[in-house]
């Protein structure tokens, strides 16, 4: 049998064009949201449910008119995933008697941006439950004086930041007075701004602010496996943004990210704002705040949003520019620079030292046996060979400059080491690529002490490679091209 309070709040719910529910939010003993229920839904919040969780699932009930008794009673997790944010501004309106409004990106997860309008309910209730209505409408494309709409002081803001980035600063400064001003505003401890390459399966702390720089935020992350960050993107999949406010919060996404929440409460993290950067429906980056007033939760989750969505174009922008850079300067079966670095490098390292003279070393490395090893196991094993060779290479020479000159050679120029540290460096190199049957490098040298003639240095470099190659090819014949 049907309640009062039930029939009342039914008849308001069926007055709304737009799809409406009366929420039921339970409030526990100490305080805190506990659950959400759909208490009454009119027909358009039905249709809506119908095409957006049952239609496309193919879930039971299969029919709108069965959908009354299917989702009434039940929790708002029936068929979405438990949202700390919702649960919080569902909670301040039905307890706080609060009007809430908010325009959310939710195209990731429905394909739709939503507007949603939460009303209190002014009813008599149980001493645990208290009510309040929750509309919504979608939209394909974001509307932007609904995304706009904000508080002037909110508006000023972000407009002085979008300033910021538009000016002619280089890149990572403007990102650092942007997240400077972005902590200092919202009264955090921490800030930063995350970069993310999924495909190297890498990021980066392109920018931070700590209050007082009691500490490094790079530092922190330092420690991270990327797989930490990776399941982030996991936990995004139900919402626009992840929001910590307090132990519950944290209790709750332990039980999805523990490797996560365990290095926040190592580093005693008492609430986090975490909102991505979405460009063409993947994530490159995120904005990362910490221990703010929990207080001011709903301006500072508008804020971090609204910027957040200026910030993904200045992201996206200066990714899609470093990956022009890389890819220009580096080669991609081996990860070391390519010859096109070189030749710009050499000529101007040419100009540096033939003004400023100074000690320098080059070395030239060419792969014996390259060829042979291509004719009996495929391009294939020519390949892997490439790639132990520059591996050699970049773990003797961490600090230098290394290049892959042609097919089978490599340059290295050191500004860094003493003849006699070179010569070691050369020594390990040949102990480590010995093998006659694989990696084995024909390698010639030359120091400069003064005369920073780079050109002509590496010239001599080139020579004696040859005669170190045909001395290899003299003792193995076999492997002779």
């Amino acid at each position: 049998m049907k309640t009062p309070t039930y029939n009342l709040l039914k008849q308001f719910v069926n007055l709304a064009p737009a799809p409406c529910t009366a929420l039921a939010v339970e409030r526990k003993p100490d305080g805190t949201c506990g659950e959400i229920r759909f208490f009454a839904v009119n027909d358009a919040f039905k249709r809506s449910f119908y095409d957006l969780f049952i239609k496309t699932t193919g879930k039971e009930p299969a029919s709108i008119e069965e959908l009354d008794s299917f989702i009434e009673g039940q929790p708002y997790t029936l068929t979405l995933s438990k949202e700390p944010k919702f649960e919080e501004i569902c909670f301040r309106s039905a307890w706080n008697k609060e009007y809430i409004h908010t325009y959310i990106d939710t195209t990731s997860m429905y394909g739709y941006w939503t507007e949603d309008f939460l009303i209190p309910c002014d009813c008599d209730h149980e001493e645990n439950i208290s009510y309040c209505y929750f509309i919504y409408q979608l939209n394909r494309e974001m509307d932007t004086g609904k995304f706009s709409a904000v508080s002037p002081d909110i508006s000023s803001y972000v407009i002085k930041a979008c300033l910021e980035l538009r000016n002619e600063n280089e890149f990572y400064s403007s990102m650092n007075v942007v997240i400077k001003d972005l902590r200092e505003y919202t009264d955090s401890f921490n800030a930063c701004i995350l970069t993310v390459d999924s495909e190297r399966k890498t990021f980066q702390i392109i920018s931070e602010s700590v209050k007082n720089n009691v500490h490094s935020i790079k530092d922190y992350f330092k420690t991270f496996p990327y797989e930490i960050i990776a399941s982030w993107e996991k936990l995004l999949k139900g919402t626009n943004n992840i929001i910590i406010k307090d132990e519950n919060d944290m209790d709750y996404y332990e039980t999805l990210a523990p490797s996560w929440v365990k290095t926040m409460k190592e580093a005693h993290v008492k609430n986090l704002c975490l909102s991505p950067f979405v460009h063409h429906g993947e994530i490159i980056g995120y904005l990362y705040l910490t221990d703010f007033d929990g207080s001011n939760l709903a301006r500072i989750k508008e804020i971090v949003e609204l910027l957040s969505f200026f910030l993904t174009a200045e992201v996206a922008n200066h990714t899609f520019l470093e990956k022009l850079e890389y890819l220009s300067n580096v080669d991609i079966l081996t990860g070391v620079f390519n010859r096109n670095c070189m030749n710009v490098n050499v000529d101007e390292l040419s100009l540096k030292l033939k003004l400023e003279p100074k000690p320098f070393s080059v070395a030239f490395f060419d792969l014996n046996g390259l060829k042979s090893i291509n004719d009996h196991g495929g391009h294939n094993s020519g390949d892997d060979l490439l790639k132990d060779a520059a591996s050699v290479l970049k773990e003797v020479f961490p600090d230098d400059q290394i290049y892959r000159a042609g097919g089978d050679e490599f340059v290295v120029i050191s500004l860094n080491d003493s003849e006699n540290d070179f010569l070691k460096k050369l020594a390990a190199v040949r102990a480590k690529a010995c093998d006659p049957d694989w990696l084995n490098f024909a390698i010639g040298h030359y120091h400069d002490d003064s005369q920073g003639n780079l050109r002509l240095a590496m010239r001599y470099a080139d020579e004696n490679m040859y005669e170190d190659k045909n001395a290899f090819y003299d003792a193995h014949p076999e492997k002779r091209r």
